[in-house]
């Protein structure tokens, strides 16, 4: 949020102006203020880089890493970001965090910019797109993942000295895999957005990656994992889980349909063809959702969708209804107001799931935060079983969230690494948890990375400032040991939905 000259805020959506003021006051309990946790969640992707480190690299503990990615095939498959904790390169959450990134870029980009972040917040959009442009290398090919996870989790090495095999796995027309195709078409749609107003030639070139990507998910239909077999233990189309092998999604998610919505309406969004739109009406809206993630992308699209019949953009039908009525329904669930709402810890944080909650949370606060936009432009507002909504009550809900990740619970902890004093200190992250290679060059073997680092009760020697680890369980408890995945590691999945939310905030 933008500021007058004497500090006050100045209000983009100004019915809801009164309710930031009163806000802002309330602060107290937040042990730092959203724009450094803002600054910081950029730096967390610089922390996140694979290949060659540019000479602006801000993160100075990093250094380039896997130069070789992509040598098996013979194409460059070097840069991109590793997913987690981890030294994998998975396209599939990838594809997921780029179209976040771009989302925030596009819909906070005048807060970004009055805070003097949308160059870090599009560079560290581009570090991604550029990754799945060259991941794209032909209309019906798409490299989906480098490195071998089984192998990569067995050992406990920094991304600069590690020895892991690194194989090359794409998706073509006789291995297809439409979830991964259709993820990435929507990223790239959506980038394209972010970047036309700065670099109309890059937009041009990621919208035609989007469009072929998109036209080749629908001819050649399949899930990825069946196709790259060894993803199916980490980030499966139909499971729920972070980067670990997860209970099975429920079957409200088959596969792939969700990234087929999801691309379209990014791509109807990016060019306002009228096929995309047809493919919306068209095809089945998800019913009501219970998250919107990197596994799940129906909220996503009923979002946008429910966007277009707010602005007027389309013509009323009983599937756009329908698209907005299970928008407001997920919305009106985390509210409290639906008929399943989403359970509550006793310190107000919204629960989804056990593994990595907090990825959930985040994406369901930059829905509220999106919609609260939405709904303040046209002067409209969400008729729930429990009452009714106003944008303010979205943007208030989505506020409290962002208070809690940042230091507003029951542990006066920052669930963001490094803001305030009492945050994080083991993070389950190999960079952050070995010293650095600039401090000391000793190769850090498979093995011995688990005897001295990973098991080494010292707070990790490397501060990854602006992660987001897993969170608390349903009880507000949170074990800060290396060793506690399921809650200790980030991922960029979290991290990417809170860079647009924290600027609307700051």
């Amino acid at each position: 949020m933008s500021q007058l000259k004497n500090g006050s805020p100045q209000c983009l959506w100004t019915s809801i102006c009164i309710v930031l003021i009163v806000m802002s006051m309330a602060r107290e309990a937040v042990s730092t203020n959203y724009g450094e946790a803002l600054r910081n969640s950029l730096l967390y992707f610089e922390a996140q880089r694979s290949g060659k480190l540019p000479p602006n690299q801000r993160v100075t503990w990093r250094g380039d890493s896997a130069l070789r990615d992509g040598s098996d095939a013979h194409i460059d498959l070097t840069g991109g970001y590793y997913d987690a904790g981890d030294n994998m390169k998975f396209g599939f959450p990838l594809a997921f965090t780029t179209t976040m990134l771009a989302w925030s870029n596009i819909e906070m980009a005048s807060q970004l910019r009055a805070h003097h972040e949308k160059g870090n917040s599009l560079r560290a959009l581009k570090w991604a797109t550029d990754y799945l442009i060259k991941a794209h290398p032909e209309p019906n090919v798409l490299y989906g993942q480098v490195g071998e996870g089984n192998s990569d989790h067995k050992c406990w090495m920094r991304p600069e000295d590690m020895t892991t095999p690194r194989p090359s796995f794409r998706i073509d027309a006789q291995h297809p895999g439409s979830d991964l195709a259709g993820e990435t078409a929507a990223a790239m749609a959506a980038a394209s957005i972010a970047f036309a107003p700065s670099d109309k030639a890059y937009a041009n070139i990621l919208i035609g990656h989007a469009k072929d990507l998109f036209a080749f998910a629908k001819a050649h239909p399949g899930v990825y994992q069946k196709s790259i077999p060894n993803a199916g233990g980490f980030y499966v189309g139909m499971s729920i889980g972070l980067a670990r092998p997860g209970p099975a999604r429920s079957p409200e998610n088959p596969g792939y349909e969700d990234e087929l919505l999801w691309a379209a309406a990014w791509l109807h969004r990016a060019t306002n063809d009228q096929i995309y739109l047809d493919y919306l009406t068209q095809a089945e809206t998800g019913g009501p959702r219970t998250v919107f993630a990197w596994d799940d992308k129906f909220v996503g699209a009923q979002v946008l969708v429910a966007k277009l019949a707010l602005e007027g953009k389309v013509e009323s039908s009983e599937e756009i209804t329908e698209y907005k009525s299970m928008a407001e329904e997920f919305i009106c669930n985390c509210a409290q107001k639906g008929s399943n709402n989403v359970k509550k810890t006793p310190g107000g944080l919204l629960y989804f799931l056990p593994w990595n909650n907090l990825q959930y949370t985040t994406a369901a606060t930059f829905v509220l935060s999106a919609y609260s936009k939405y709904l303040e432009a046209a002067k409209a507002s969400i008729d729930c079983p429990d009452g009714a909504l106003q944008a303010s009550d979205l943007l208030h809900l989505a506020r409290s969230q962002v208070d809690y990740i940042l230091g507003s619970n029951p542990k006066n902890m920052s669930y963001m690494v490094g803001v305030g004093t009492n945050y994080p200190k083991k993070p389950h992250h190999r960079a952050a948890s070995i010293v650095s290679i600039h401090k000391d060059k000793t190769p850090v073997t498979c093995s011995g990375g688990f005897n001295a680092w990973y098991n080494n009760p010292a707070p990790n020697p490397n501060v990854l400032a602006g992660a987001v680890v897993g969170g608390p369980d349903d009880k507000d408890v949170y074990g800060d040991e290396r060793t506690n995945f399921q809650q200790a590691e980030p991922a960029t999945v979290t991290a990417a939905p809170l860079v647009g939310v924290l600027a609307l905030f700051a």
